[in-house]
Parts: C-alpha cells; sequence; structure tokens
C-alpha cells in the first residue's frame, strides 16, 4: 500500500503489517535503555509516522511497547509507520525503577523519549528489516492515549509547571505536525478533586492555550474519569475547548475510557468493549492524518460521512 492510497481499502480487507521488536536505543543519563516497537506495511514507501504513547493502566505489559496493537495494527495497514515506546512509567519497569526520581509516572521523561526517537529515526529506520528508504521524515505525528495523552499534549506545545519547582516546563517537538489525543487528561486547578488528583500535582498546572500544533482530540462520552475530577466526561474535551485552532473534536458514543479496547484485546480495564468501535476510531483517526498530512486527501471528509451520520453514527464531529 502506498501513502497516496485511500485508508478506506486497509479496512475493507486485512492488509499484510510488518512489526518489529524491540528496537533498542542506549540513552545517555536515561536509567535503563529505551525500548520501541515499530510496525508498518508491507509495502509503500513515503509513509507518515505515529509516535504512539501508552497509557499507565493497570495491566502489566499494555503500558509498553507491548501493548495497543488493535489500533496500532489498524494504523499500520493504513499505511502509517507507528513507532511505541516503552516509557519509564511502564508497569513492566516498576519496580526496578520506583526509587528513580521522576517515578512512578516519569511525565518529563515520556515527552523527551519522543525526542530521543526522532533523533534516531534514521536509525530505527536502518535497523527494522524491509523499512530502510520507506519512512517520509517531514510527516511526523504523535498520538497519545489517558497518561499518554498528557505526553502528547505537550509534545504538542501545551505547557506544564514542573511541581517540584514551579518552573514552566516547554516540551514542545517542532519536528511533531499533528496530534491525536486519545482520552487524554483535560485542566487540572480545583477541578482535581478526585481520589487520585494529589498522585498526579503535574496535570494541576497544564496550559492548553499555547497547543497550537494542529490535533484531533477523541473523546468518550461515557469515560467519566471520577478517581480524577466530578466534571464527567466533559474533562476529556478541554484539550479541544481551551486549545487555540485548528482543532478537531472527536465525540465517540458509548466509549468509555478504553474507547473499544484500543489498549489490548480481551482487556480486564476494558469496559466498553467493542471491536467495531476500534475500528471506526481507526478509520477516522487514520483519514484525519492523512488529509493533515495531504490536504488535497478527502479521507477524512469520506470517514466522518461514512462513521458520523446515518442511523447509527458512531460519534460526533466538530471543529474550530
Amino acid at each position: 500500500m502506498t501513502a497516496s492510497t485511500d485508508t478506506a481499502a486497509a479496512f475493507g480487507s486485512p492488509a499484510p503489517v510488518l512489526s518489529y521488536s524491540p528496537v533498542v536505543l542506549s540513552v545517555p543519563g536515561r536509567p535503563v535503555d529505551l525500548q520501541v516497537r515499530v510496525s508498518a506495511p508491507a509495502t509503500g514507501t513515503g509513509l507518515p509516522v505515529i509516535l504512539l504513547s501508552h497509557g499507565h493502566g493497570g495491566s502489566n505489559n499494555l503500558s509498553s511497547l507491548n501493548g495497543y496493537a488493535p489500533i496500532a495494527n489498524l494504523w499500520a495497514a493504513a499505511g502509517f509507520v507507528v513507532i511505541q515506546p516503552t516509557h519509564l512509567s511502564s508497569r513492566t519497569l516498576s519496580r526496578q525503577l520506583a526509587d528513580t526520581p521522576g517515578a512512578p509516572f516519569f511525565w518529563r521523561s515520556r515527552a523527551e523519549d519522543m525526542s530521543h526517537i526522532l533523533d534516531r529515526l534514521d536509525e530505527i529506520e536502518k535497523t527494522v528489516p524491509q523499512l530502510a528508504g520507506r519512512i517520509d521524515h517531514d510527516k511526523i505525528a504523535v498520538a497519545g492515549h489517558s497518561l499518554g495523552g498528557h505526553t502528547a499534549s505537550l509534545l504538542l506545545g501545551a505547557r506544564s509547571a514542573d511541581p517540584d519547582t514551579g518552573e514552566e516546563v516547554n516540551l514542545t517537538e517542532p519536528r511533531i505536525k499533528v496530534g491525536v489525543l486519545l482520552a487524554a487528561p483535560g485542566r487540572g486547578g480545583d477541578i482535581l478533586n478526585g481520589p487520585m488528583a494529589e498522585m498526579v500535582p503535574f496535570f494541576n498546572s497544564t496550559d492548553f492555550s499555547t497547543m497550537a500544533t494542529p490535533t484531533l482530540v477523541v473523546a468518550g462520552d461515557q469515560d467519566d474519569s471520577k478517581h480524577f475530577t466530578d466534571v464527567g466526561p466533559d474533562w476529556h474535551t478541554d484539550p479541544y475547548r481551551l486549545a487555540p485552532a485548528p482543532k478537531t473534536l472527536l465525540t465517540l458514543f458509548g466509549a468509555e475510557h478504553l474507547l473499544g479496547g484500543i489498549s489490548g484485546y480481551d482487556a480486564d480495564e476494558t469496559t466498553d468493549e467493542s471491536p467495531e468501535r476500534v475500528a471506526a476510531l481507526a478509520r477516522l483517526t487514520s483519514a484525519y492524518l492523512r488529509t493533515q498530512f495531504q490536504p488535497d486527501d478527502h479521507a477524512w471528509q469520506a470517514a466522518c460521512e461514512a462513521l458520523t451520520t446515518g442511523a447509527d453514527p458512531a460519534g460526533q464531529v466538530e471543529s474550530k
């Protein structure tokens, strides 16, 4: 499949996908090597890249390069190279890194991982069999789910104050041209009144007003994160409402925090399991990214017409 192929083709019939892991990158000062999984379509050139930041969650391997196969495979089948790091916050590393500064969430390191990957993209491309010469290094997107959504927000331009020093932290990555936030956390302050709010002080000062990069914000209309706030599902729409244009909001009907099960097949934490919802989400997000990278490609309009209209829409879309 070439980069210009209509994304609908990837969802009409299975498309071969290559997956390779781990690619091991030694990063000076990082307490363990940075390990990534790379998934890509078996054919095609000029392939755009999606950097995928995992969430935290209750399972071990889902918060690592071994998670998010349902969405990563569909993105790769649609013509993207998907790169998934194991962040230091991964539960696979929690015992090993329990006493490391920044534990357990490593909010700053998570964003820095993505910049390290982009610094070494040539090396990654040459390491993965059959991938050399097939990536378009100018077409870079970031996607993140849950805590990974916070990571992606920072890379897209949102700011946060270091809770230890009060210093504003700017982790904007200019090589990233577009983003997808999946069930990302919203604003902080007094509305962070849930039982887990004190565990994430870096959420308190998130400022979306500087997040200027084009972004698709995906929220489930049943995603009520009471452990953080009593605002309800609308909290996850904050990155859309509080950030400057251009932004698009996709609200998925009936979706809870795992958006149908994007992090793993038959996962315990998926309270709204729906392969159909995951497929719709993959098609819509792929189409959004395709059109962002190729404005003359009408994949986004076609996907919206197919999946957000009619008698049984997957969700609704608004833009600014």
